[in-house]
C-alpha cells in the first residue's frame, strides 16, 4: 500500500487533533503547580492524582514540550508560561552541590534520590533551549549550552560518575549516544551550538560501528567497548522500541541533511531488523524485551507492550515511508498506528494507559509515574502532525505523490 496526498492530509489532521484536543487537556492545565512551580504529572486514568513528588527528568521533558509547542505550533502565553514553571523548578531545586542533577524530588522541591546517569541533564537542555528560542532568555540559553557540555564531559571521561558494575565485565548501551544524539538535534534546531554536528557525526558512527549488527540483522542494546556482544543474559537482551528510537533520530538527522542517502539506508535498516524481532505477530504490538539468539529473557514483563516503544515505531515507520516512499513502510505505520491507538488510547478520559499484557488489556491504570508523563505520546503526535503538514506542502511542489493511483 502507499499513503495518497488525502490520507497523508488525514493522519497530519489526526495527531494534531489527538495532540491538542485529547493529550494535552488531560495534562493541562490541572499538572501545572500554582504553588511550587513545575508541574504534577503522577496520575491515574481519570486525571486524579495518586503521588505528588516529581520526576526531575519528566519535569524537563514537560518544559521542553510547552516551550516546543510555543515554539512551532502557536504562541499560546499559558504555554510560555507553563515551560517557564518547569525551568524555574529545576533551576531552584533539582541541582546538588556537585552540580549534578536529582532523579526524584518531592512537591516542595526536596530531594529523593539522585542516580548515576545524567538523563535528568540531558532532557534538562533541551528544556533550556527551548525555553530559550521561546523567551529569548539568553541565561536559559546560556544554561543549556553549559549543561550539554557537562553531559558531554560526564560521557566522555570514565571514572568521573560513581560505575553501576564491577570492571569485570565491562560495557557500554546504546542509549548514550541515542540520546546525546538527540540532544545535540535539538540544541542545534532550538538556539544552535557549533558543537553540534561534529558530535552527531560520531554518535552515529559509534552506533552504526559498536551496535548495529548486519550479519544476525539486530541492533543491540548493550556491548563490549569494543562492539562485541556480550553473550550473558543482560548482555544478550533487546529492546527493539528504543532501537527504533534511534533509528527515527537518524532518519532525522538524514532528513536535515537533505534526505542523506547512507543516513536513510541505516536507519531504515535499524527499523527493519528490529520490526522483525519486535513486532507481536499473534497478538500485535511491540514487545518490550527479546533476546538476541531468541533464548528466555530475565525480566518478567519481557512480552508486555509500554506505551513508549509504539509512539518511537509510530514515528519511524512514518519518517521512513516519507524519506522513501517505500510501501513497505507505510503498511508497517498503519499496523503499529492502529494497534496502538485501539489498544493504548482511552476514549473516556483522553491519553493513553502506559502498560498493557501481551494481548493488548490494560495492566494498571495509571498515566503517570516516575517514567511517564505527558512526552513520549505527545512528541509523537507533534512530530507526526508537523511532518504531515510539511510534507503534503512539499507534495503539491514536488509531485511526490505519483504512485496514489497504486494505493491498495
Amino acid at each position: 500500500m502507499h499513503y495518497t496526498k488525502a490520507e497523508l492530509q488525514n493522519l497530519g489532521d489526526f495527531y494534531k487533533n489527538q495532540l491538542l484536543n485529547d493529550t494535552l487537556p488531560f495534562w493541562f492545565p490541572r499538572s501545572l503547580d500554582e504553588e511550587f512551580g513545575g508541574y504534577l504529572l503522577m496520575r491515574d486514568h481519570d486525571g486524579t492524582l495518586i503521588d505528588d513528588d516529581k520526576a526531575v527528568w519528566i519535569q524537563g521533558r514537560t518544559a521542553w514540550l510547552l516551550a516546543t509547542l510555543y515554539n512551532t505550533v502557536e504562541p499560546r502565553q499559558a504555554w510560555l508560561e507553563g515551560a517557564k514553571s518547569g525551568i524555574d523548578f529545576l533551576n531552584k531545586h533539582c541541582f546538588d552541590t556537585d552540580g549534578r542533577m536529582f532523579f526524584h524530588m518531592t512537591r516542595a522541591g526536596e530531594p529523593i534520590r539522585k542516580r548515576r546517569y545524567f538523563f535528568s541533564e540531558t532532557f534538562a537542555v533541551i528544556a533550556n533551549a527551548a525555553y530559550a528560542k521561546a523567551s529569548g532568555d539568553q541565561q536559559a540559553a546560556e544554561k543549556a549550552r553549559y549543561l550539554f557540555g557537562k553531559c558531554m564531559e560526564y560521557a566522555t571521561t570514565p571514572g568521573l560518575l560513581e560505575p553501576k558494575f564491577a570492571s569485570t565485565r565491562p560495557a557500554k548501551g546504546i542509549g548514550v549516544p541515542m540520546i546525546l544524539m538527540n540532544t545535540a538535534q535539538q540544541l542545534r534546531e532550538t538556539i544552535g551550538d557549533p558543537r553540534c554536528d561534529g558530535l552527531i557525526d560520531e554518535f552515529i558512527r559509534e552506533i552504526e560501528t559498536d551496535f548495529v549488527k548486519e550479519d544476525i540483522q539486530c541492533v543491540m542494546e548493550q556491548v563490549a567497548p569494543d562492539g562485541s556482544i556480550i553473550d550473558h543474559i543482560d548482555g544478550r537482551t533487546l529492546n527493539p522500541g528504543h532501537a527504533i528510537e534511534g533509528a527515527w533520530f537518524i532518519l532525522h538527522e538524514a532528513k536535515y541533511r537533505n534526505n542523506d542517502p547512507h543516513l536513510i539506508a541505516l536507519g531504515c535498516k535499524m527499523l527493519d531488523y528490529m520490526w522483525e524481532r519486535g513486532w507481536d505477530k499473534e497478538f500485535g504490538g511491540i514487545f518490550y524485551f527479546r533476546d538476541v539468539y531468541g533464548k528466555p529473557v530475565q525480566e518478567y514483563w519481557q512480552d508486555m507492550k509500554f506505551w513508549w516503544p509504539h509512539n518511537e515505531v509510530i514515528i519511524a515507520t512514518l519518517l521512513a515511508y516519507t524519506l522513501t516512499q517505500d510501501k513497505k513502510y507505510a503498511k508497517m505505520h498503519t499496523m503499529v498506528h492502529d494497534w496502538a491507538y485501539t489498544h493504548f488510547h482511552d476514549q473516556e478520559n483522553g491519553e493513553w494507559f502506559g502498560y498493557l499484557h501481551r494481548d493488548g488489556s490494560v495492566a494498571q491504570t495509571a498515566k503517570g509515574n516516575l517514567f511517564k508523563g505527558p512526552f513520549h505520546l505527545p512528541r509523537q503526535e507533534w512530530y507526526c502532525a508537523q511532518l504531515m503538514q510539511e510534507l503534503v506542502g512539499m507534495g503539491v511542489e514536488n509531485n511526490i505523490f505519483e504512485t496514489e493511483k497504486q494505493n491498495a
